[in-house]
């Protein structure tokens, strides 16, 4: 029931405002008590679940599976049935038939909602416009930096000795011998991982085949093909000694907090940042795995990204319901979707967090609560909002009634404390809040009308305007990633975060390089690092490796039957010392030069003959 599972644990988007329902909370029960209380027939009040993703299963080396099914509604594993979760029913004044239901769940506890919001005066006027200084951004440190310089600025020393170091724990874990990776190795490693995502090939294999039609020379030259598969083996940044059974992330900890520190000192401060969700593919198991319909990514890890408008990631964390380092009063007041954003900004450091940042966020985070608290600590927030979210008092037009208004009409209220609060009416109703944007100065967009056949003029809040503008950063990161993805895959649970990452810096390596004035392209920008590492760091093979094995008729030869036995243009030539094709498998000095094989002339003519 993995399919089901996933998709109850993504209804936590719909997750209740304690300012505008009156609901409690029931706590501490496990999955198999929360099916007990939808199948009674007193709890009819039940609003919703929520449900934590189950604890994670420590033997994590061993593989997950194959990479193409899943998602079956009818298996509930033992540890999804006993994963925690919180039932929101409605609140009345006879609880009676509550008490009724629940009496035999000894472990459930009710917890009231916080406090409710002071009742606010809305008023049908506009946001007064504010002017607020900001510094630009500063990007001449980055300006006389090469593409090299710019990545190893994130992927740096520290990084790279923690590979070699946990790499070796690992082999000895495992009981096996020291691979001995070099900082060398490890760079042509990255570069074939990168190179990868624009040269893409059907297997990690592929790269040293012995057929000319997928065979890399570069790839070849710069590492054996053996050898790159046992680094695959024991890569790790996480002692398997040292496990933390709270973290269902221990395993790539180590690097995801280099990384946010990293990405954090090189932020250049802009005034406009978004915060949103990305979705990183899987479709193994693990507890963490998410499942969210209609998305281009359905299954796979989640991932809470704060990002500028051009998408540079200044701060990310990976979803897995109950985090051992969240903040428990931002989950408890604000929920789990938007307590990240908050503990983000947290994490700015004070030089930084001082600065008057404007954030931009969908109806998945955004809250009247939310919007109150970020103003007060001088921030402002500009979002799109939930129906169910919305106060009653604020007088504003159901979303349902306004369907039948034409398009480009507007509500609006406003109110000093919280701000604006405006629903347009566009192919949808949309609702969005701002603390700092108004409805004025309205402008004009470009509609498609059925009626008149083309587009026509209709007029649109400049709240929505901005939000429009401003909010698609973690998208455009999600954009940018996607056209060169490292392409060699595994089963390990933790490979596609571990990539996802190396994607990542190479791309905000990237953008401080397009920022700096460098108009070079993503591709070009990616070849340079690629190109430099198997360069400088390559390790040519040294000899003349076995003959391999046909796989085209019983001829023990690299070359098919259908060239082998063609009697067209087989001629022989000297050549550097090569092991012979034919039976004697001697070292020769003569090749042919159709086959590309190595043969002496005893050989020449049985090789070319059935």
């Amino acid at each position: 029931m993995s399919d089901c599972a996933s998709t109850m644990t993504d209804r936590n988007h719909n997750r209740y405002d304690s300012s505008n329902l009156n609901c409690i909370r029931l706590t501490d029960l496990t999955l198999q008590e929360a099916i007990d209380i939808l199948e009674c027939d007193d709890a009819d009040d039940v609003q919703g679940i929520f449900i934590e993703p189950p604890a994670p299963n420590i033997d994590t080396d061993e593989d997950s599976g194959d990479e193409d099914g899943g998602g079956y509604v009818d298996n509930l594993t033992g540890r999804q049935l006993t994963s925690q979760v919180e039932v929101v029913t409605n609140s009345r004044n006879d609880t009676s038939v509550l008490d009724n239901t629940f009496e035999d769940l000894s472990s459930s506890t009710v917890v009231k909602n916080s406090k409710k919001l002071k009742k606010e005066d809305w008023k049908d006027e506009d946001l007064p416009q504010k002017d607020v200084f900001f510094p630009e951004p500063n990007y001449v440190p980055y300006r006389d930096k090469s593409p090299v310089e710019l990545f190893e600025m994130f992927f740096d020393d520290e990084i790279i000795k923690l590979f070699i170091d946990e790499s070796l724990k690992y082999a000895l874990f495992k009981n096996c011998k020291d691979p001995k990776i070099t900082s060398k190795e490890l760079k042509v490693f990255l570069a074939i991982l990168f190179l990868s995502g624009y040269n893409q090939l059907p297997s990690k294999r592929s790269y040293w085949d012995e057929k000319k039609d997928m065979r890399n020379e570069i790839v070849v030259d710069s590492m054996r093909r053996d050898r790159f598969l046992e680094i695959c083996r024991f890569l790790h940044c996480q002692d398997n000694n040292n496990i933390n059974r709270n973290d269902k992330m221990w395993k790539l900890r180590p690097l995801m907090n280099l990384l946010q520190k990293k990405c954090i000192a090189h932020f250049q401060p802009e005034e406009n940042l978004s915060f949103d969700e990305s979705m990183v593919a899987y479709f193994g198991k693990h507890s963490c795995k998410q499942f969210i319909r209609g998305k281009p990514i359905r299954f796979g890890y989640k991932v809470w990204c704060l990002n500028t408008v051009s998408g540079y990631l200044i701060n990310f964390e990976i979803y897995q319901g109950k985090n051992p380092f969240g903040n428990e009063v931002y989950e408890k007041e604000f929920g789990k979707c938007a307590a990240p954003l908050l503990k983000m900004i947290d994490e700015i450091p004070d030089d930084k967090k001082n600065l008057h940042f404007k954030f931009y966020c969908d109806n998945l985070f955004t809250s009247v609560k939310l919007m109150v608290h970020l103003k007060e600590r001088g921030y402002d927030v500009t979002g799109t909002l939930r129906e169910n979210r919305v106060p009653k008092e604020c007088g504003l037009t159901h979303s349902k009634s306004l369907k039948k208004k034409e398009r480009g009409f507007y509500e609006k209220r406003s109110t000093q404390s919280v701000g604006m609060i405006v629903r347009w009416v566009d192919n949808s109703v949309v609702t969005v809040g701002s603390t700092c944007y108004g409805v004025e100065p309205l402008i004009h967009t470009q509609r498609y009308c059925k009626a008149a056949k083309g587009r026509v003029r209709v007029q649109q809040p400049n709240a929505i305007k901005q939000y429009n503008k401003f909010m698609g950063g973690t998208d455009r990161m999600d954009e940018n990633l996607s056209y060169y993805r490292i392409g060699v895959r595994s089963k390990k649970w933790y490979w596609p975060l571990l990539t996802w990452m190396m994607d990542v810096v190479m791309h905000n390596s990237w953008v401080l390089a397009r920022k700096s004035g460098c108009s070079i392209s993503q591709l070009d920008f990616r070849r340079e690092i690629v190109n430099c590492y198997l360069t400088k760091f390559g390790n040519p093979r040294a000899g003349i490796g076995r003959p391999s094995i046909s796989k085209f008729g019983d001829n023990n030869c690299r070359v098919s039957n259908d060239i082998r036995l063609d009697d067209s243009g087989h001629l022989a030539r000297d050549c550097n010392r090569r092991r012979c094709a034919g039976e004697c498998k001697g070292t020769v000095r003569s090749e042919c030069i159709k086959c590309d094989v190595g043969l002496c002339l005893k050989c020449f003519v049985p090789f070319h003959s059935k």
